[in-house]
């Protein structure tokens, strides 16, 4: 099982995370990312982690 964490500090808000992960678990609320959906699902892929510009994005196994 792994953990999203996202700093909305350096979260820009481009959503390019959102579009990004194959598990649909990222959205937006606030102009920031957020999870949204069962954090179960995350594979551990890294997608959203690499398409981030500002590397808001981090993936620990739990």
């Amino acid at each position: 099982m792994f953990i999203v964490s996202i700093d909305e500090d350096l979260c820009s808000g481009c959503n390019s995370c959102t579009e990004g992960c194959p598990a649909h678990l990222l959205g937006f609320s606030e102009d920031k990312a957020h999870v949204v959906g069962d954090e179960s699902e995350c594979m551990g892929c890294e997608s959203c982690t690499s398409v981030c510009p500002t590397e808001a994005i981090s993936i620990s196994e739990m």
